[in-house]
């Protein structure tokens, strides 16, 4: 055990070393070699896409994932990612032909060249969404405000709003909002009808798009909200449900998709040169639970690292309330990682899709894939 903890611990300088090797202060030279067009990657959401931001903000574990097992597969240590591995910006990233794009709040790291990954787990697009504990969607704006302003000090004011055209801004946001009234007894629910509610959300998504806007961004991908009923930490939380889908939080994930759908499609008619990429991230990720071995996995529903039923207590790793977990000996026979969250290889296949799913014949992704966002000028 002793040589096992003293080779994670050198992996992590390790890795520390090297982010800070590639990420200080850069000469002009260097800057120069950039090529003249090049398509930076801005990342909005919560732990669907969250690097590690909230490893530098004072929050829960329950909002966390910077300690074993995860990370295990990949990296060999745990970097925030809620994964065993790599998440689907990293892999949109490499196909890009990007380096893993950073945490805005890693500490040291300056040079935006590139892009920056805002999000945060447990984040919302309400603010009152797991309020303290996270960075909510308009923080996130805030920062990418910085960022933005940032560019305009290095490069000037129309080269900034030029690059800002160029990048590809992907979301992933809703899931937290819908969640957390039934993780945390919330009674936000009985204030509002589900349109109602529904309607804040996406409005606060809709005012986050048109800022970026405003700033010159262009291009926008995001991802649609899983059948969030069906996922192993819902599935457990009314007794005697016998496994059956929660379903009031899979009607919000769908009333909420709908909208959605219906706000980009819209926005692409009113907003000069906006275009998007929409990933239908629900049929996708229901496929793989209800034919796992159709795509090469032998579990669907139960996560490989948690506890309880479905493995859907949120436990993984022993650091939060519940200590009690399990882990499975081969995550990437598992479509879940843990009670709310996909292993590597699953990430990996809606990456695939992501990038260069078809677009013509098929409900997946369109009305362009990430691939066309990154190519188009």
């Amino acid at each position: 055990m002793a040589r096992l903890s003293s080779f994670f611990i050198f992996s992590f300088f390790l890795q520390v070393a090297l982010f800070a090797t590639c990420c200080r202060g850069e000469s002009k030279e260097q800057q120069h070699q950039l090529p003249k067009k090049h398509v930076p990657f801005f990342i909005f959401g919560d732990s669907i896409l969250d690097a590690g931001n909230n490893n530098y903000i004072n929050t829960s574990t329950l909002d966390q994932a910077n300690f074993w097992p995860y990370g295990l597969t990949f990296f060999n240590y745990p970097t925030g990612r809620f994964s065993d591995g790599r998440l689907i910006p990293d892999f949109i990233a490499k196909y890009a032909k990007l380096p893993l794009i950073p945490p805005f709040l890693h500490p040291g790291f300056r040079q935006y060249y590139l892009g920056v990954n805002f999000a945060s787990a447990g984040a919302g697009a309400l603010v009152e969404t797991f309020q303290g504990f996270v960075i909510d969607l308009k923080t996130q704006l805030r920062y990418y405000y910085k960022v933005d302003s940032w560019f305009r000090h290095k490069l000037g004011n129309d080269e900034a709003k030029a690059t800002m055209s160029r990048a590809v801004h992907l979301f992933s946001i809703g899931t937290n909002d819908y969640a957390s009234p039934f993780l945390t007894n919330s009674t936000i629910l009985n204030n509002y009808n589900k349109s109602t509610y529904v309607g804040m959300v996406i409005g606060n998504i809709t005012t986050v798009i048109n800022g970026i806007y405003k700033r010159g961004g262009r291009k926008f991908a995001f991802i649609n909200l899983p059948d969030l009923g069906c996922v192993p930490g819902m599935r457990i939380i009314k007794s005697g449900n016998n496994g059956s889908c929660f379903e009031e939080a899979t009607r919000l994930a769908s009333l909420h998709n709908k909208a959605l759908s219906k706000l980009l499609y819209e926005l692409e008619k009113q907003l000069k040169g906006f275009k998007y990429s929409l990933f239908d991230l629900n049929s996708n990720l229901r496929q793989r639970m209800e034919h796992p071995s159709k795509y090469g996995f032998k579990e669907g529903e139960t996560a490989c690292c948690g506890t309880g039923e479905y493995r859907g207590v949120l436990s993984c790793g022993g650091k939060r309330p519940v200590k009690e977990f399990q882990l499975c000996k081969h995550p990437q026979k598992y479509v879940f990682w843990d009670s709310l969250h996909l292993t590597e290889r699953t990430y990996k296949q809606l990456a695939d899709q992501m990038w260069g799913g078809a677009t013509s014949d098929s409900h997946d992704v369109g009305p362009y894939n990430i691939k066309q966002l990154f190519r188009i000028h």
